[in-house]
């Protein structure tokens, strides 16, 4: 369905310089924004699509289970009656969810069970516009950097003084001094499943640079080693620049042997530079020779530079070559770091894709699920005890599970590491010094580097540049 895009910020036609202001480009939904002098266009109210579209541009493909069936049907709508008819930014329902929050801890510290009923619902809301400020930045194009670090601060901030407030109300009217621990178990859990989600990302993430830096390492050597220059193997053989004078003086040429097919193939010093990238290069043919068939030339999805023949004609990389002259395009390879944890557990995938097909994703007991577990199953039902310790019990099962397939993973990761060839030293250590510097891992060559350096006293210079002292991944990069 197409909308019009008209901007509603008024605009002055004539600034002093004279010179007509440019109109700021409007933001389609569902689009970021581009920026204009350092803030974003103006979101154009009037093109705000129906409910429907709305839905399929602002929720995620998976979400909680609390989210799917208990929030995204309020707040969907929601996010499109804010775009519509007003001029709410992210950031605001950010502060407006907090501000929610630190009046449902209000409540709970009365102790009483119907102002802590209260409490479970002021919370529900405060949870509600939590998420609509996402869904309002990507409908808009208004999200930020910062308004992501607010979001994830102010979620920390309300869960902490929830906790606090409601397990003081019940200590207050019970004198059971294990409320007290149990704000502690709260926070603590709290605490470790956000510290924990970031720490699987970013070692997920550190596996996936890894593996492409050493595919890409690898992919580099096969490439040097198609194209051969007649200056790199007479700087290799120097007696071969002399030999090649003393022939050309005496207007003799070295005797040659046929090889195998019966072909007559010239010694490396006095063949033809051109000769060497022609036969090195899968599918062309070689002086009266097939084409080589080098290993891995099947997997390239980069040309080799390009070459000129005697000719003037390009050699790989040229565009004037023939379809039957180019090599073919390679499919991408898909690399499963879970193959462990799935012949294991073969039951898991009809189980994820059941839920995926809803929405749900199978992380059941999330840090969401645990806080609605404890701000509002528990002060609804007066059980906020019960309440309590069974969902930190069902989220650190969840988590200890996400450890676990964690640590299955990165065995796939050492399998596929070893399953790639290592390219010569000189190519990995530049490819793969340069995915560490990123990620403050280590990688091939960098310990006999550190001892070669200790053995002699001196410092050896990496492939770009000095390298700093191998940090460690808790390090901020």
């Amino acid at each position: 369905m197409a909308h019009e895009h008209e901007t509603l910020a008024p605009t002055d036609p004539t600034p002093p310089g004279g010179d007509a202001a440019p109109h700021p480009a409007p933001v389609v939904p569902g689009q970021p924004a581009a920026p204009a002098q350092g803030r974003p266009a103006p979101y154009d109210r009037r093109s705000t699509p129906p409910v429907r579209e709305v839905r399929k541009l602002v929720q995620k493909k998976r979400d909680a289970w609390w989210t799917v069936l208990l929030v995204d049907p309020l707040a969907t709508p929601l996010v499109r009656l804010t775009a519509r008819y007003t001029r709410i930014t992210p950031n605001q329902i950010t502060w407006a969810a907090l501000v929610l929050g630190l009046g449902s801890a209000a409540l709970f510290a009365l102790g009483d069970w119907q102002w802590i009923v209260l409490g479970a619902v002021v919370y529900h809301f405060s949870f509600v516009l939590d998420c609509m400020d996402g869904k309002v930045a990507r409908l808009t194009g208004r999200g930020s950097v910062f308004g992501a670090w607010l979001d994830y601060i102010f979620d920390r901030i309300r869960v902490a003084a929830c906790a606090v407030a409601l397990m003081w109300g019940q200590y207050h009217r019970t004198d059971n001094t294990l409320y007290i621990w149990l704000a502690v178990l709260v926070v603590f859990c709290d605490a470790l499943r956000y510290i924990n989600a970031l720490e699987t990302f970013k070692t997920r993430l550190t596996m996936r640079r890894q593996i492409k830096a050493r595919m890409r390492a690898a992919r580099k050597a096969r490439n040097s080693e198609q194209v051969a220059f007649m200056e790199d193997l007479l700087r290799a053989n120097p007696e071969a620049d002399i030999e090649q004078d003393l022939n050309r003086a005496a207007d003799t040429t070295a005797p040659t042997d046929p090889d195998e097919d019966g072909a007559d193939e010239a010694p490396a010093a006095t063949r033809s530079p051109y000769a060497y990238a022609a036969e090195e290069r899968p599918g062309a043919a070689g002086a009266g020779r097939d084409a080589l068939d080098l290993p891995g030339s099947k997997d390239l999805d980069e040309q080799d530079p390009t070459v000129k023949d005697p000719s003037g004609a390009d050699l790989p990389g040229a565009s004037g070559l023939s379809d039957e002259d180019t090599p073919p395009v390679r499919a991408k390879q898909v690399i499963d770091l879970q193959q462990e944890f799935r012949r294991k557990f073969p039951l898991y995938l009809r189980f994820r894709s059941a839920l995926l097909r809803h929405r749900i994703r199978p992380h059941l007991v999330s840090g969401i699920e645990f806080q609605m577990g404890v701000f509002i199953v528990g002060p609804l039902f007066n059980v906020v005890l019960g309440a309590t310790l069974v969902s930190a019990a069902l989220m650190l099962v969840f988590e200890l599970a996400i450890v676990y397939k964690l640590l299955l993973s990165t065995r796939d990761f050492g399998r596929t590491l070893e399953s790639i060839p290592l390219p010569p030293p000189a190519l990995a250590e530049e490819e793969l010094a340069r995915v560490a510097d990123a990620t403050g891992a280590a990688y091939p060559g960098e310990q006999a580097r550190e001892e070669q350096t200790i053995a002699f006293g001196t410092q050896v210079p990496a492939q770009r540049g000095e390298r700093e002292a191998p940090r460690s991944p808790d390090s901020p990069s």
